[in-house]
């Protein structure tokens, strides 16, 4: 059945379904930790931390909509068919494989189940775990036109339901929130902005937008949006409901480390952090909270992860198919897992920081649409001088067992001294802007105007 428009409730049911996408565990637990790192300073970093882990989501869906995309292959394609292929199959991996996908099950396992059996072998018990976990998300995501049915009206709800309780019983039943100090300590504000804009990073969301929209167009042509400017108008609506309404969940939860302070010591980590709060709060309770919690973040991101892909390769590959990618995205994600979260995440920095300037790079092309259409010249060069600091970048954040090597400390002493903002991390910043002023120049001055894609 086709039809014009969306109504309320499906708006509604597709922002629980996005949303349900984004909010993995490492959104619980990333947010928490800056607010213990940042204390006084918790609303800068809160600042920083929404731009790139809120507005660079937000507008990588628009991004997609604005250039009435269909998935990632599309937005990147001006750059050139094999850039596009590559880079989708980077951010797939990341997502899908390497970095997320793996770490929705150890955080779960760390989070939610290790408490109840601190004296089993923990590699045994992950394994068996995450057998079980990627076997319920795959038997979830089996049926793409349920999908939208198992996280949108069911999963997502029941765990914003726990946590709002969470908050209410910390702000307002507890009246933790007379703890927390609104006025930053004098000097860090731009330290702490710039610290939490790079946690945000970890979030992985900018990224995530790129490689879920493919999963909300195909969620919209279930309900029978065929229009594509209909459907492109639609997934920015969609994408600005959820992301305002994670936006407030972010600001309660740095708000929540951060008091946090005024009756525990810092943790090494958010995970640890929740587990004390949720402790201080609920006692033996919390643990069976958090672990309700940390499942259903990260089953409903899960099942988004390997869909997207899935859904993203099937088309690239129809003689394999969906269930082909889907398979082999969950038995690769399995693997990964139990090598466990702390290598997980000591791996996934470079990685990271390599993927966000293109990603980047790739939104705000997208966002210019309106004035750049699909000019090769224009992407091809911004794109191309981006590249420079994510490949630095990538080698500054390598694991020390490579940093050491002096090849690896040699490129990252030189750019220590030489690039501007690199050792904030912000270096592709002047990259990008030269890559995309030249592209402007090159494509308004050149005799031979460059051909659009379509």
């Amino acid at each position: 059945m086709q039809t014009s428009k969306l109504n309320t409730k499906q708006y509604i049911i597709l922002a629980s379904l996005l949303f349900g996408l984004f909010f993995g565990a490492g959104n619980l637990i990333f947010p928490i930790f800056l607010g213990q790192a940042s204390s006084s300073s918790w609303l800068p970093a809160s600042a920083g931390f929404l731009i790139s882990a809120i507005v660079l989501p937000l507008l990588s869906i628009l991004a997609i909509s604005y250039t009435e995309s269909n998935s990632l292959y599309d937005l990147g394609k001006p750059v050139g068919h094999y850039f596009a292929l590559i880079f989708l199959a980077i951010v797939h991996l990341s997502l899908g494989v390497l970095i997320a996908s793996p770490r929705t099950a150890t955080v779960t396992f760390s989070m939610g189940i290790q408490p109840f059996f601190p004296h089993v072998n923990s590699h045994i018990a992950l394994f068996i775990f995450s057998i079980i976990f990627f076997g319920l998300a795959y038997g979830l995501a089996f049926n793409q036109t349920k999908i939208t049915e198992y996280v949108g009206k069911i999963l997502n709800p029941i765990f914003v339901i726990i946590l709002f309780f969470v908050f209410i019983l910390a702000f307002f039943i507890k009246g933790d929130l007379a703890h927390i100090n609104l006025l930053p300590t004098a000097g860090n504000s731009s330290s702490m902005m710039i610290n939490g804009f790079l946690q945000g990073y970890n979030t992985m969301d900018a990224v995530a937008g790129l490689g879920f929209g493919v999963t909300i167009i195909a969620a919209l042509k279930q309900f029978g949006l065929t229009d594509k400017l209909e459907r492109s108008k639609a997934v920015a609506k969609v994408g600005t409901l959820t992301m305002g309404f994670e936006a407030l969940i972010y600001i309660f939860l740095i708000a929540l480390g951060a008091t946090s302070l005024s009756y525990l010591k810092p943790a090494p980590d958010g995970g640890t952090a929740f587990t004390q709060i949720m402790a201080h709060y609920t006692g033996l309770a919390g643990a069976g909270i958090l672990a309700a919690l940390t499942f259903l973040a990260c089953i409903t991101t899960e099942i988004g992860l390997i869909t997207s892909l899935s859904q993203d390769w099937g088309k690239r590959f129809p003689k394999l198919g969906y269930h082909f990618f889907l398979t082999i995205a969950t038995i690769g994600s399995f693997i990964i897992a139990n090598f466990g979260l702390e290598q997980i995440i000591l791996y996934s920095s470079p990685l990271l920081n390599f993927i966000y300037p293109i990603a980047i790079a790739i939104i705000l092309l997208g966002l210019l649409n309106k004035w750049i259409g699909k000019n090769k010249i224009i992407y091809r060069t911004t794109v191309i001088l981006t590249l420079i600091p994510a490949i630095l970048d990538f080698i500054h954040n390598l694991p020390p067992l490579f940093a050491k090597l002096p090849m690896i400390k040699a490129i990252n002493d030189w750019a220590m001294n030489t690039i501007p903002l690199y050792s904030q991390g912000l270096d592709f910043i002047p990259f990008l802007a030269t890559g995309l002023i030249l592209g402007l120049i090159i494509a308004q001055f050149s005799s031979i105007k460059a051909p659009e894609e379509s």
